[in-house]
C-alpha cells in the first residue's frame, strides 16, 4: 500500500449499530460516542445460563437457537458521559411483547422466552466465557465441534470492542455467491464504511496494522473478523443460509470485516469520513 493511499480517505460511515444485549438484535444510530470500550452502551448486558454459568451466545445455536428473535434498544439515548449510568434497555421478545431491564420478573420472563433458565447480567464479571459451535460441513477444516469463547475482562465482547465492515467486501461476496443475501445484519458490525467507487473487494484487509479516523475517534485496526455459524442463521426475513459462511471461507479465508481497538475516543456520525493513516 502506497504512502499516498495510507493518508487518503478510505470512505465514509454509512451505518452505525449498537447491540445493548449480547447476541440480540440491536439498534441503528445516527451518531455515537466511542469510548475506550467501544460504542457507549454496546454489549453492556448479557444473558447468563444459570446451569453452566456461561454467557449466552448465538455462536452456539444448538443451545441458543432463537437469540436473533430478540431485539434490544435503550429506552432513551445514553448520556454522553462514560461515567453516567446507562438507561434501561427495552427488550422485544419473539412474540412481540416488550419488557424493560428494570422489571422485577425479567429473569423469569426471559427464561421462558429463551427456553433455558437464565439471568440478566447487568455488568461484566470475572471469568466470563461463552461457547460456540462449528458447523458440520465438509468445506470447513474443523467441523461439528463446540469451542469455548474467552471473553476479555470487563466486557461482554468476544474478540474486540469495535467491529467494521466495508461495502466493497459485501459487494464482492454478493458477486461471488449471488444466490445468498449478504446483508449487513448478518455480520453485526458497529460501523459500515462505504468505500470509494472502484475499491477492491475485502478492502479492509489492507487496513490491518494501521489507524482509521472516524469523526473524532481514532481506531487501531488489529486484525480480521473471522466468521462463524452466526452469519448463517435466520433473522426475520433472512433465511438460514450456510452459503454465506461458505463464500467467506472460499474467498477470504473465512474473514469478513476487521476488528479494532480505540486509540482515541470521540463522536462518530453517519456521513463522517473514514481516513486511514
Amino acid at each position: 500500500m502506497s504512502a499516498e493511499t495510507l493518508h487518503s480517505a478510505a470512505g465514509r460511515v454509512v451505518a452505525i449499530w449498537r447491540y445493548p444485549v449480547k447476541s440480540m438484535m440491536g439498534e441503528e444510530l445516527n451518531a455515537t460516542l466511542v469510548a475506550d470500550r467501544g460504542l457507549l452502551g454496546d454489549r453492556s448486558l448479557a444473558l447468563v445460563d444459570v446451569e453452566t454459568g456461561k454467557v449466552a451466545s448465538a455462536k452456539d445455536p444448538r443451545r441458543w437457537p432463537n437469540m436473533f428473535d430478540f431485539r434490544a434498544a435503550f429506552v432513551e439515548p445514553p448520556v454522553a458521559a462514560v461515567s453516567s449510568p446507562l438507561p434501561p434497555v427495552r427488550i422485544t421478545l419473539p412474540d412481540g411483547t416488550t419488557l424493560t431491564t428494570t422489571e422485577d420478573d425479567i429473569d423469569t420472563r426471559l427464561s421462558a422466552a429463551v427456553g433455558r433458565s437464565v439471568r440478566l447480567a447487568r455488568s461484566p464479571f470475572a471469568g466470563a466465557t461463552g461457547e460456540g459451535y462449528v458447523l458440520d460441513v465438509d468445506w470447513l477444516p474443523q467441523r461439528d465441534q463446540v469451542f469455548e469463547i474467552p471473553i476479555p475482562p470487563g466486557t461482554f465482547f468476544d474478540c474486540a470492542v469495535v467491529h467494521l465492515v466495508t461495502t466493497a467486501t459485501l459487494d464482492r461476496l454478493r458477486a461471488q455467491a449471488p444466490s445468498s443475501r449478504f446483508e449487513v445484519r448478518r455480520f453485526r458490525p458497529n460501523f459500515v464504511i462505504q468505500t470509494p467507487e472502484g475499491s477492491d473487494g475485502f478492502a479492509e484487509n489492507d487496513w490491518i496494522g494501521h489507524t482509521l479516523k472516524l469523526g473524532d475517534a481514532r481506531l487501531r485496526i488489529d486484525g480480521p473478523a473471522a466468521r462463524c455459524v452466526m452469519t448463517t442463521l435466520p433473522q426475520s426475513d433472512l433465511p438460514k443460509d450456510p452459503g454465506v459462511l461458505r463464500a467467506a471461507v472460499r474467498k477470504n479465508e473465512g474473514n469478513v470485516g476487521v476488528y479494532a481497538a480505540v486509540e482515541h475516543g470521540g463522536w462518530v456520525r453517519r456521513g463522517d469520513a473514514a481516513v486511514l493513516s
